[in-house]
């Protein structure tokens, strides 16, 4: 069957990713078992507005006082990464986002009463520290995706990941963002304990020379278009200990306790490398504060989700049986899409698959074993 990929990358650099491809357990894990079609799923949606360039461009500081982030409308509140499985998060997380012809724009703001940070290496593994995370899938195909981490130290890790790990990866670590540009503002005293901190605000600026490398016709977003995105926060428990902050350990070991991950769009475990649960934005024209402009849900999006719910059951099923399902009756019952005569194919062999579907204004929606997910066109009668 034809197995398309969609990005060249060269031999050395996926060499050195798998030199140097870093576990991160849990996140990175999708467990054996568990089944992953009965999460909820609930994307979030946030139309991004331009950033006018008069009378001067953003100034990336982590202040976010300039009149174009008065007119981006916050987020919702960050949600624990489950869902409302743990409860709302204690400390109050929330995000923006504004772009123009040169850069993406992204920056948050977090409540925080012990602003703390040891990495100041680029590349380090941050989250070790207390961070905020973007992740960017730009054509949604949930393979060669952006992941950029930052501390209260403004200092960035960037990665690109040529498939989740759950597919076989890799990571390439040795992959940066050309031009980033980190501003972070605390909001009282980093490394001191004694004191009670407000929290920490961080912007990032992104060129887009970067980021359309992984998206539609590597190209800069137009107006209406929609990329995937989602945004973590990693939040440590901590004590004071001789003076520092130091995590905080279970009883009777050395090893620190889970870290708390708080997200924009929840991903129904704790699994930040599931692209297709993040959430939708939208590029609009508008200069920020001057309109709006609503959302405009892609009549697709739920055949491509209907897919993804027989990628998941094609997994229990290999894990059950050494092979894939060469019927789609043997993964169990059948899948609806409203206002759709919803018919999936399947070409398989023991180990590798792909399931068509036709969808609504002549598109038809694929996916394949290693999750990727793309759209076509019927050629005309």
């Amino acid at each position: 069957m034809h197995r398309p990929r969609p990005i060249d990358i060269c031999v050395a650099a996926i060499l050195g990713a798998l030199l140097c491809a870093i576990d991160r357990g849990p996140l990175n894990a999708q467990r054996a078992g568990v089944d992953f079609e009965a999460m909820p799923y609930a994307p979030k949606r946030y139309v991004a507005y331009r950033a006018p360039s008069q009378p001067a461009p953003l100034k990336i500081d982590g202040k976010l006082d300039e009149a174009a982030w008065a007119g981006a409308a916050w987020t919702d509140a960050f949600v624990d990464i489950e869902g409302d499985k743990r409860g709302r998060p204690r400390l109050r997380t929330r995000a923006k986002m504004l772009w123009d012809d040169e850069r993406f724009y992204v920056a948050a703001e977090m409540e925080e009463p012990d602003v703390w940070g040891t990495l100041t290496e680029r590349d380090s593994v941050i989250f070790h520290d207390n961070d905020f995370e973007v992740f960017i899938d730009p054509d949604g195909d949930t393979h060669d995706y952006y992941e950029l981490e930052v501390n209260a130290l403004g200092t960035p890790w960037d990665l690109l990941l040529v498939k989740p790990y759950r597919d076989g990866g890799p990571a390439i670590h040795g992959w940066d963002i050309a031009g980033l540009q980190v501003g972070v503002e605390v909001r009282g005293t980093i490394n001191k304990p004694g004191d009670r901190d407000e929290g920490w605000s961080v912007e990032i600026a992104m060129p887009w020379t970067t980021l359309k490398e992984a998206a539609p016709e590597r190209r800069v977003p137009r107006e209406g278009d929609q990329w995937r995105i989602n945004f973590s926060r990693v939040e440590w428990d901590a004590d004071v200990v001789r003076g520092k902050y130091a995590k905080r350990l279970k009883p009777g070991t050395k090893d620190p306790l889970p870290e708390h991950n708080w997200v924009w769009s929840p991903q129904g475990a704790v699994n930040m490398h599931m692209p297709e649960r993040w959430g939708f934005v939208q590029f609009s024209d508008l200069p920020a504060g001057t309109g709006t402009d609503s959302f405009t849900e892609d009549r697709n999006e739920p055949v491509m989700w209907a897919l993804r719910r027989l990628y998941y059951r094609q997994r229990r099923y290999r894990e059950a049986n050494g092979k894939y399902a060469a019927s789609l009756s043997a993964l169990g019952r059948p899948i609806t899409v409203e206002g759709l005569d919803f018919r999936p194919t399947l070409q398989a062999t023991a180990s590798l698959y792909e399931i068509i579907a036709t969808g609504f204004e002549g598109v038809v929606v694929h996916i394949r074993d290693d999750g990727r997910v793309w759209q076509t066109r019927q050629a005309p009668p």
